[in-house]
């Protein structure tokens, strides 16, 4: 059976076809709510100000949309270019700069006439909130693995706390059995918290914010009697026989 080929269409005497009219660009305004940062000078202060916020507060900016209002700052494009490299070594991304005269290649977008919101406070340690002093008991030991955690007063071990395990308080820890995991007291920033196992043989000891490892402890005291504790800002340890 033979089949009947189509024509070849010539495309001067083909029909022509209008084209479709482009469709037209939506732009619309959008306001979202972002949390401003207003560096002050100096630099240097306002930036180790940042610092103790965020170590206070870990989650302050921490996927936040962030604004940085430059008004009280006024800097120079290559001043502006080190603070967002000193913002984002923090781990805070910068979406748009306000109150800056210019702006360089490859920074976040100039912003105006931003509105102000609500303020967002941070937890000062000169004024922290007023908490209730507990302590609590652990009738047995601490398996490899486990943590107890009491930030506002004493956590006191019946048993031992095994290697690999975790005791935190923001008071004293009292361990009758044998320290062989981490314990860290005074983490309610109390230096005058303090440590003490029936057997010496901790991987990790702290108190307030400094800490020793198994390697700095030395063998002196391993297996005995121990108190651990802060004075003149250093880690003291003695036997307690």
């Amino acid at each position: 059976m033979s089949e009947t080929l189509p024509e070849p269409i010539d495309p001067e005497t083909a029909p022509k076809v209008a084209p479709s009219a482009p469709r037209p660009l939506s732009l619309r305004g959008r306001a979202f709510k972002a949390l401003a940062l207003s560096p002050e000078p100096p630099l240097p202060e306002w930036l180790a100000g940042l610092d103790a916020a965020l170590k206070r507060s870990p989650t302050l900016l921490k996927g936040r949309a962030v604004i940085l209002d430059c008004a009280q700052l006024k800097p120079e494009p290559d001043a502006l270019e080190t603070l967002m490299r000193e913002l984002k070594a923090r781990g805070i991304a910068v979406l748009g700069i306000e109150g800056a005269d210019v702006v360089g290649e490859g920074l976040p977008p100039l912003l105006v006439k931003g509105q102000p919101s609500e303020k967002v406070e941070i937890p000062s340690p000169a004024e922290p909130a007023p908490q209730v002093v507990t302590s609590i008991t652990v009738e047995g030991s601490v398996r490899s693995g486990q943590s107890v955690i009491n930030p506002t007063g004493d956590v006191t071990v019946m048993g031992s706390v095994s290697s690999g395990a975790e005791i935190l308080a923001g008071g004293s820890i009292h361990v009758y059995g044998a320290l062989r995991g981490r314990a860290i007291a005074g983490a309610a920033r109390n230096p005058r918290a303090r440590i003490y196992c029936r057997k010496f043989e901790p991987e990790l000891l702290g108190i307030d914010r400094l800490v020793r490892t198994a390697e700095d402890m030395g063998t002196a005291l391993r297996g005995k009697a121990a108190q651990v504790w802060l004075d003149g800002g250093n880690i003291r340890m003695a036997s307690l026989d």
